[in-house]
């Protein structure tokens, strides 16, 4: 009897420690990605505003659309958008864009009027912003890879370096604050915890930054042995890593759950909803949503 209840209470632990699905992760019980469309060539860049819709690019087709979260319906929001790919709302409904067409961040107003606020660096072209996330103070980081697109001319990269950036509050000064990837492409952040992710996807590994006061960075460590496109946080620390469907670390960096998603490459993923609590997963010709536990910390709904 005795080593009955030992053997029991073996398993009861390792169920509590090694069965994430069932203690420790995030997925509302039960639920499943729900495919909300497949009409499209290959989804990237969600964003999702003050009222929980998400907007998504559609790269190749050169647009960007718009989930409306409270009819569970897709219109379209901007055609000729750079071809637009990773992207995020600022405190003022503005979306900023990393329009790859010619190598610019852009920001679009509410009324849908674009500026280019940055098209190179000390001369150069950039090698292609890819992903962006902004701090608590309006400064951007971006990520800006290379990869050879079909519409470009050029067919190689003007800069050595493949680096993250970061641009100031008030939009005047970009510096490096990030350098020695192969292809840095996910960032996302936390102006609570002062942290900032980076994942470098050909090298697979995701590290963590220390976000100073100025904005740059410092205490580089590594967080996960996995690359990501783009990534996501929710309110209890969890990191979202894409690639093959999504996979869920702790804020520990242990790996707690792992979303299958039946397509060759997820792309990106961010919360949306009213609440915050709709996880909005963008996979080569479609998107889904599912139900979650937890919620982002974009908007602290």
């Amino acid at each position: 009897m005795r080593k009955h209840l030992l053997i029991l209470a073996v398993c009861n632990f390792l169920l509590l420690t090694v069965g994430c699905k069932t203690y420790n992760s995030p997925i509302q019980k039960g639920a499943k990605p729900e495919l909300i469309s497949n009409e499209f060539e290959f989804t990237e860049g969600p964003a999702s505003d003050r009222e929980g819709n998400v907007y998504f690019t559609d790269q190749p087709n050169n647009q960007i659309l718009k989930w409306d979260a409270k009819t569970n319906s897709i219109s379209v929001y901007m055609k000729d958008s750079g071809r637009s790919n990773g992207m995020y709302f600022d405190d003022n409904e503005n979306l900023w864009t990393c329009a790859d067409e010619n190598f610019q961040l852009w920001k679009i107003t509410p009324e849908k009027k674009v500026s280019v606020i940055l098209d190179g660096y000390k001369s150069k072209n950039f090698n292609g912003p890819n992903d962006l996330w902004i701090d608590e103070k309006g400064g951007i980081y971006f990520t800006d890879p290379y990869y050879q697109r079909d519409y470009w001319n050029r067919t190689s990269p003007d800069m050595e370096k493949r680096s993250v950036y970061y641009l100031s509050p008030d939009h005047k000064t970009v510096k490096s604050v990030a350098e020695g990837f192969v292809l840095p492409n996910g960032i996302i952040g936390s102006s609570k915890n002062h942290i900032l992710y980076v994942s470098d996807i050909s090298n697979e590994d995701i590290h963590t930054y220390k976000i100073e006061d100025d904005g740059t960075l410092s205490n580089k460590r590594l967080f996960a042995n996995m690359g990501s496109d783009g990534m996501t946080l929710d309110s209890e620390g969890n990191l979202y890593v894409t690639g093959n469907g999504v996979t869920i670390f702790d804020k520990k960096g242990n790996k707690i759950d792992h979303i299958e998603i039946n397509k060759n490459w997820t792309g990106n993923v961010t919360f949306g909803g009213a609440n915050e609590d709709i996880l909005f997963i963008t996979a080569s010709d479609a998107v889904y949503t599912l139900k979650m536990k937890t919620h982002g910390i974009r908007w602290n709904h």
